[in-house]
């Protein structure tokens, strides 16, 4: 999927069915005098529905489709005849999304399952026939209830990707260049900061046909949650990531002070991403050598309180290790 096409929020217009009016018909038959009321209700509009959809990966099909009505309820009949019901207006999304409602920000709901579905915006009911109202002292009543209109509601739609690993790091520590190497996906890869504008996506293939999806995050930087660099934009995407994989150069300066960068940002934007697993990725590690390694490796043992491996994406080093422990992670 190209940067391009990767929506990830859209704000929508919707409006759903007015409910149909109730009839006020008088039952009239050869033979039978003064049939009495028999007007039919009139039927409820259509819904405005969420539903999720696990074949979509974005939100760009609303891009352009800002406005979604629903269809209006019949009119009632004779005979009680109830009218038709409008006509449904189904929203798909893909898994992870948000809805909110635009004017309050309030989270409405969350699609998380294929199918789930959320009825954003109610039809109005349909007005009752005149046969309801009947009585003893009122036995041929001539009106009949108009049906209710339906509701206006804006909507934002957020997605948050669903992936079982997310790769958060700096930007140009080779996220992108290790999502290209281990999948099928085909992410910008380029020397410059912020490479990665949008989220990616690859499905890592692996042992006896298993797979689990991996997410490259646009690059953080040091207040990020506060509004600095664009890798705030994407820091929702990390919360429905399962485990996290901390990716640090081999050539930094600290790798525990920028391990530690990069957790205090998570946790300023939401502390309970503290509770997902992680592991540490250093990569560029073919530059090191074996001796270099051994002191590094010392060096990280004091210092860091999480697992680490040393790989090489451009080298093919480690990354057969790094799904092994990635795969036992995820299944603890």
């Amino acid at each position: 999927m190209t940067e391009g096409n990767f929506v990830d929020y859209v704000k929508i217009h919707t409006t759903s069915g007015n409910g149909g009016s109730g009839s006020a018909h008088l039952h009239r038959e050869k033979f039978i005098e003064k049939g009495g009321p028999d007007g039919g209700d009139g039927g409820r509009g259509g819904h405005i529905i969420v539903r999720g959809n696990s074949n979509l990966w974005t939100l760009i099909h609303l891009k352009f489709k800002r406005h979604l009505r629903a269809g209006h309820g019949g009119n009632g009949a004779k005979s009680r005849s109830t009218g038709l019901d409008g006509e449904d207006t189904y929203i798909d999304v893909p898994l992870g999304t948000t809805i909110k409602d635009t004017e309050t920000d309030k989270v409405l709901f969350e699609i998380t399952e294929d199918g789930q579905e959320f009825i954003a915006a109610e039809g109005g009911m349909g007005g009752r026939g005149n046969w309801h109202f009947k009585s003893s002292t009122n036995q041929t009543p001539r009106y009949a209830q108009p049906g209710i209109d339906g509701y206006e509601v804006s909507l934002t739609l957020e997605l948050k990707v669903l992936a079982d690993v997310g790769l958060v790091g700096f930007p140009n520590v080779g996220k992108s260049t290790l999502l290209a190497s281990i999948t099928a996906a085909k992410p910008k890869i380029a020397n410059y900061e912020f490479t990665t504008l949008k989220p990616n996506l690859g499905i890592v293939e692996y042992r006896d046909y298993r797979s689990f999806v991996m997410a490259d995050i646009p690059g953080i930087i040091e207040g990020a949650s506060e509004g600095r660099g664009i890798g705030h934009r994407f820091l929702r995407h990390i919360e429905r990531n399962s485990t996290l994989l901390f990716m640090i150069p081999a050539d930094a300066d600290s790798i525990s002070e920028q391990y530690e960068i990069l957790l205090n940002e998570l946790k300023k934007y939401n502390p309970e991403m503290l509770d997902k697993s992680r592991m540490i990725a250093i990569t560029k590690s073919d530059m090191l050598d074996d001796e270099l390694k051994a002191e590094l490796s010392e060096e990280l043992d004091r210092e860091l309180p999480i697992p680490y491996l040393f790989i090489s994406a451009v080298a093919q080093q480690g990354l057969v290790e790094l799904k092994d422990a990635l795969w036992k992670m995820m299944n603890e």
